[in-house]
């Protein structure tokens, strides 16, 4: 008998819909992979696969086009985190890039400081505790 494994999708609103690539600073010495969704290359190439799924701005907010390729790049690194797969150490470098790509995309400075500020406050356990949507596979039938 063949079987699936699946796993819930409860925590996330968005699905991006063709390949992402964004450069960043982080050097590594191999690349890093989860599944088909995202790869951090060795020269600090994020690739963001299609169909990756990611909850979009997070906390007291509004999700803005402008918070969109964020908080993508964010989520993404965050997770490969959680999945210790990347140092936690890079999280601030990842706080940062979020508020940088925000800037890009014409959120205004004093937006995209709060945005900055609250995730370097309150966010570590999202980079930090894995969740059960990064690990839990549901076998059927």
């Amino acid at each position: 008998m063949n079987h699936i494994g699946f796993r819930n999708l409860k925590r996330y609103k968005y699905q991006l819909m063709r390949d992402y690539k964004y450069q960043t600073t982080i050097r590594l010495n191999h690349d890093v992979k989860i599944q088909s969704f995202i790869m951090l290359t060795t020269t600090g190439l994020l690739i963001i696969y299609k169909g990756y799924a990611w909850d979009g701005p997070s906390g007291p907010t509004i999700d803005t086009k402008n918070f969109m390729r964020g908080s993508l790049v964010h989520d993404a690194l965050y997770q490969l985190m959680r999945m210790k797969l990347l140092s936690v150490t890079l999280k601030n470098l990842a706080d940062r890039l979020l508020r940088q790509i925000c800037r890009e995309d014409g959120m205004n400075w004093l937006r995209a400081w709060y945005v900055y500020w609250c995730v370097r406050l309150f966010a570590k356990s999202a980079a930090t505790k894995p969740r059960e949507s990064d690990t839990k596979i549901i076998e059927a039938p």
